[in-house]
């Protein structure tokens, strides 16, 4: 990674830094906390996530055909749909079926993030996505790699079913020298690299929101068990 490149992915990082709060959903995974029901929740929630984003890697393809870009985004595109096909293996170890997945209504706010990602695979530029991939994929994998060890953990699921989470746990490091030179394509090509970070950052908040809608019903459900528990007492 030559100095220009590693530069933007340092200012991209530092100020995701700044947006930083506590995983509630994953903190609660750890403790065993999570009902089974808000575990079906994030499996339906991905299931339409990771279908999303399939498509707008794929447009973005369409949109940057030409190697180094065309190859990463189709790549990506392709992960997401094998990520769809693991994701079956974590609904089926809750019992779900993929009709009760495309069946699943969703939380507004938790998928804020991928329709942030369609709209820049409409508008956006090549450099955007790719920016985003080299800033965010250690943060991102290390919280996969939390949920998928907190569901062996706590919750006694066996490696095939959370083989949705192990493959998103690590990124390629093929994969990132394609980012790097789709970035530095780009930079060359006139894209602006102060975009490039502000989707950077953009992304990681949507990301937390994700996790952060999938907690609230969980907190809200214990507060208002807490204040039950208090009325009684009196």
């Amino acid at each position: 990674m030559d100095d220009e490149i590693a530069t933007l992915v340092s200012v991209a990082r530092q100020q995701m830094s700044k947006q930083w709060m506590p995983n509630r959903f994953l903190d609660l995974l750890e403790t065993g906390e999570v009902p089974k029901g808000h575990l079906r929740a994030l499996a339906g929630e991905l299931h339409r996530l990771v279908g999303s984003d399939r498509r707008s890697f794929s447009l973005l393809a369409s949109r940057f055909p030409s190697a180094p870009a065309g190859d990463l985004f189709l790549t990506m595109a392709q992960g997401e749909s094998e990520a769809l096909r693991l994701l079956l293996d974590f609904a089926s170890a809750l019992g779900m079926d993929e009709s009760e997945l495309v069946a699943y209504e969703p939380r507004p706010l938790a998928q804020a993030y991928p329709a942030y990602l369609t709209q820049t695979a409409l508008h956006g530029t090549r450099s955007d996505i790719a920016l985003t991939l080299l800033a965010n994929a250690a943060e991102s994998g290390d919280q996969y790699t939390r949920v998928a060890d907190a569901l062996c953990k706590r919750y006694g699921f066996d490696e095939q079913a959370v083989g949705h989470f192990r493959f998103f746990a690590a990124t390629p490091q093929e994969l990132l020298d394609q980012a790097a030179e789709t970035l530095r394509t780009g930079l060359a090509g006139g894209d602006d690299p102060g975009e490039a970070v502000r989707t950077a950052r953009m992304v990681h908040a949507y990301e937390l929101a994700f996790w952060r809608a999938l907690s609230e019903d969980i907190v809200r459900g214990r507060a208002g068990a807490d204040l039950a528990r208090a009325a009684e007492g009196r």
